[in-house]
């Protein structure tokens, strides 16, 4: 099983905790996690790009010229797709780009994410992260004593408003929920920060 070092909030080890094998000790897939990536990102893409077909163009209701004897090639509508400011043909419309991958194929993504975190010494498991009210100078306090300057996501066993509202303006750090973690977030950041309840949870859910 993969040991880290166990942290207090103040930056002092007090320990080790084992991680879950199944979870945190498999070779990571890297087809998988670009698939899953893909698939993230595909889902963030808003798809409200519109074009005019030549219905929806303002205009060309009379015929240009008459059909014959002008020696020009005949001619419906001045919106036509072949003219300037006509309709456009097959341009994109409104849809959307989300689509799913199988549920074991998005499983074995987020425990490859996880664990190539772990084969890179990329990972930091906290005690306990808790605070009386919003300071965003606490917890850039707990950053410096974990010797934290890259860009991190920090996973809380839950929705802590006041973590969460302490790190919203320190650049770089996401703080997201156990049960929201995804395989684009942990890949697209250098550190990852879990307290010990959320690798429980995450254990407990995915191994």
């Amino acid at each position: 099983m993969p040991k880290v070092a166990l942290f207090n909030q103040t930056g002092s080890k007090v320990g080790d905790i084992e991680l879950n094998d199944s979870v945190f000790g498999i070779e990571p897939n890297k087809h998988v996690l670009f698939e899953a990536v893909l698939m993230q990102r595909a889902s963030l893409r808003q798809g409200t790009h519109k074009v005019k077909n030549r219905s929806e163009v303002r205009g060309g209701g009379r015929k240009p010229w008459r059909q014959k004897g002008t020696g020009r090639a005949r001619q419906g509508s001045i919106r036509s797709p072949q003219w300037r400011g006509g309709g456009t043909v097959f341009g994109p419309v409104p849809r959307s780009y989300s689509y799913k991958l199988p549920k074991k194929v998005r499983r074995l993504a987020i425990k490859s994410a996880l664990s190539s975190k772990v084969v890179e010494e990329n990972i930091l498991v906290l005690e306990a992260l808790s605070f009386d009210a919003p300071k965003t100078k606490e917890f850039a306090n707990v950053l410096k004593g974990l010797s934290l300057n890259a860009k991190t996501l920090v996973v809380t066993d839950g929705v802590d408003e006041n973590v969460a509202l302490s790190a919203r303006n320190i650049p770089g750090v996401t703080v997201v929920p156990a049960d929201g973690i995804s395989v684009l977030d942990v890949l697209g950041h250098d550190k990852l920060v879990m307290t010990k309840s959320a690798v429980e949870k995450v254990e407990e859910v995915l191994a």
